[in-house]
């Protein structure tokens, strides 16, 4: 059986995920009928710290929902860390659906400070640049290696917003890791933002779903939207049944990737050929490098599947679908194949 090493969004749902989805009550959810996809709206924008939310398909529809929201006619521009999710794996949507320019930072890990938001702000008035309108961070950092942004930096960040009159906003792809690892709370993460969003699809395990929250008026465009993208549901509570039994029952286990993950960097930093540095991981994701990211990949596979970035980067995820023996085994396989 392969060692699933590519996303934590691999997992399949869980013997009592499935019997939640099987049980869920449902209705209409364009209507607002849907008493199961209500009550997860109304438990998520509770844990973010908002007033309102929407259930979305994915975590990239919340983020191009949330662009839509912000971004306005005219050449309005996003400050985001270059490794993020939009910039590098939503298919130029920002661009293409929302019209937005992208300024892009180098932060440590994904991480970019307040005083690089600042520099990057444009002058207001001047007709020939784009017009700074948001900030986007994304917590935990995706490429950036799964580091957890902290909660000072991200105050610091959202002041500094404000006092430019930019909005910000949240991309929670893997805000309960960063939950976990930390001991913060949601919603001191995320309430300062004028939307976030979790995913459920990610290290929490359910096979769809994402929720995207704000204020009630910021989230009545957002449904607009969702209905303009093709994004509604009907009886969605059948996927939503998925996420509340998520929130219920796979937050806390988290640890247990946390913890595999720093296994597995550990035994790659004993590798002869692998470039690794535990002390970088803080949460499910491992970035390591070699010689030959593609060939090892390929050669690994069907045994183990992992992540290529570039031509040495690899990146590995941990999930609940992964045991300790699961990963002493990847090892043992990662070495085996670098020894030949």
């Amino acid at each position: 059986m392969t060692i699933n090493l590519h996303s934590d969004t691999q997992t399949s749902p869980t013997p009592g995920m499935r019997e939640a989805i099987a049980r869920a009550e449902v209705g209409d959810e364009q209507r607002r009928l849907d008493p199961t996809t209500v009550l997860l709206e109304e438990r998520v924008a509770e844990l973010l710290g908002h007033e309102a939310a929407v259930f979305l398909p994915s975590g990239t529809m919340c983020n191009v929902v949330a662009l839509l929201v912000h971004i306005r006619p005219g050449g309005d521009e996003v400050v985001i860390d270059r490794s993020a999710h939009p910039v590098n794996h939503e298919a130029g949507g920002p661009a293409t659906l929302a019209s937005a320019m992208i300024r892009t930072l180098d932060g440590e890990g994904g991480i970019f400070t307040a005083g690089q938001l600042e520099a990057a702000v444009r002058p207001a008035g001047n007709r020939y640049t784009p017009r700074s309108r948001l900030a986007w961070v994304e917590q935990t950092t995706n490429i950036g290696g799964g580091r957890v942004w902290p909660l000072t930096t991200i105050r610091e960040v959202v002041a500094t917003a404000r006092r430019y009159d930019l909005r910000a906003h949240l991309d929670g792809a893997r805000l309960l890791n960063a939950v976990v690892a930390s001991g913060v709370a949601a919603s001191d993460f995320a309430s300062g933002f004028d939307t976030a969003w979790l995913d459920f699809t990610k290290g929490l395990g359910a096979p769809i779903g994402a929720v995207l929250a704000g204020s009630r008026e910021l989230i009545e465009d957002a449904w607009r939207f969702k209905q303009m993208l093709g994004g509604a549901f009907r009886q969605s509570g059948i996927a939503a049944a998925a996420c509340l039994y998520a929130l219920d029952h796979h937050v806390e286990r988290l640890a247990d990737d946390h913890a595999n993950a720093r296994r597995l960097a550990e035994g790659l930093a004993t590798i002869n050929g692998v470039r690794a540095d535990p002390a970088t991981v803080e949460t499910n994701i491992v970035m390591f490098e070699v010689d030959d990211a593609q060939e090892l990949t390929r050669r690994l596979a069907p045994e183990v599947d992992l992540q290529p970035l570039d031509a040495r980067r690899i990146r590995a995820v941990t999930h609940l679908d992964l045991t300790t023996h699961d990963i002493d085994r990847a090892l043992v396989e990662i070495e085996r194949t670098l020894r030949r």
